[in-house]
């Protein structure tokens, strides 16, 4: 069992991709043991999900388990120096609760609907002119 920590995150999506390209740069430049692995282009059964579910929020695994959602975030930013400060905040009881509601009832249902919308526009055939 490898130490490194894997993040599972949807690269189509501008807002993931925004937030994640900032924590794979950082982690590259310091030569920090992150992987991050977008869910259009890895297989996603070896996270033991469908792209669907891997889609609906962000995923981390280290040390032989995996957390989603603020769990996952709190865990990847206590492996960057830079980000530790925040993974100890949003630890803390009442900002972990206030963090979780709003992530899991808000912002990742939110960001998932935009990802449906994405794909949904990516597939329908273009309007005739006629």
């Amino acid at each position: 069992m490898t130490d490194e920590t894997r993040v599972l995150y949807n690269a189509d999506c501008p807002v993931c991709s925004f937030e994640i390209d900032h924590y794979a740069k950082y982690s590259d430049e310091t030569g920090l043991p992150i992987a991050f692995e977008d869910l259009n282009t890895e297989d996603t059964t070896a996270w033991g999900m469908t792209p669907d579910e891997a889609a609906r929020r962000l995923y981390v695994r280290k040390g032989g388990q995996t957390y989603s959602g603020i769990p996952a975030f709190i865990v990847l930013w206590r492996d960057m120096p830079r980000y530790r400060w925040l993974a100890w905040l949003v630890s803390l009881p009442g900002a972990h609760w206030a963090a979780t509601k709003l992530y899991d009832h808000m912002a990742a249902p939110l960001i998932y609907r935009w990802h449906l919308r994405r794909q949904a526009r990516a597939t329908s055939p273009a309007p005739s002119r006629e």
